[in-house]
């Protein structure tokens, strides 16, 4: 809980997650949502690489996941699984959204052994797509991948059955209850506007449409 309550302080204090429920955010994919999040802001400061890292190496230890080799996902991922990587003195591959068009072709890029423990790292999870991706990707190149780390969920059902469906157990070292109990004790957001959260969460893609947003 300690590294959550820090990291959402955090977040909450650089702008890398907004909440405005009444001035809704326009995703990639379209849709409007109350909450915005942009981990990449958190590459600015050693000390906010270092707790993630920290965060996410507390993780390895408590659920004692066994890992040979540490995976990015390209590209939110890297620099994230890099410092965790370096941390915990291990190997280091990042994935690929799609093969190089050249040389190798490769997806995975970095030495991975068949038979390896790997950890998937990604900075998001909103549906899981992209880092559910990767570990159908690693696992193709031979790599052994049950375990996946992250710095936020959003906590949509979709992403949690896709995870449960791809045997891969999904670790983040925030989510959305610890980051409203924050955000709520921090005064960054009214308890009123918390209902409008909760509400929200229970049909995110829907969400907007219903508010006339």
């Amino acid at each position: 809980m300690a590294f959550a309550q820090q990291l959402a302080k955090i977040s909450l204090e650089i702008g890398a997650i907004k909440i405005n429920p009444k001035n809704p955010f326009t995703w990639a994919s379209g849709y409007r949502m109350p909450l915005y999040n942009d981990n990449r802001m958190l590459l600015g400061n050693a000390e906010h690489r270092t707790l993630i890292a920290e965060g996410m190496k507390a993780i390895i230890e408590k659920e004692d996941i066994r890992v040979d080799t540490v995976a990015g996902v390209a590209t939110a991922g890297i620099p994230h699984a890099t410092s965790l990587a370096n941390l915990i003195k291990l190997p280091l591959v990042y994935v690929r959204s799609s093969p190089k068009e050249h040389g190798l072709k490769n997806q995975v890029e970095g030495i991975l052994k068949p038979g390896q423990a790997v950890v998937v790292v990604e900075d998001l999870i909103s549906t899981g797509g992209s880092a559910l991706k990767a570990v159908d990707t690693v696992r193709e190149a031979g790599g052994v991948v049950e375990h996946c780390l992250g710095i936020f969920s959003y906590g949509f059902p979709e992403a949690r059955e896709r995870f449960e469906k791809s045997q891969c157990q999904l670790h983040t070292l925030l989510n959305l209850d610890s980051l409203l109990r924050v955000a709520v004790k921090e005064g960054y957001i009214p308890s009123e506007e918390k209902q409008v959260i909760d509400t929200w969460r229970q049909n995110p893609f829907e969400w907007g449409k219903q508010q006339g947003a």
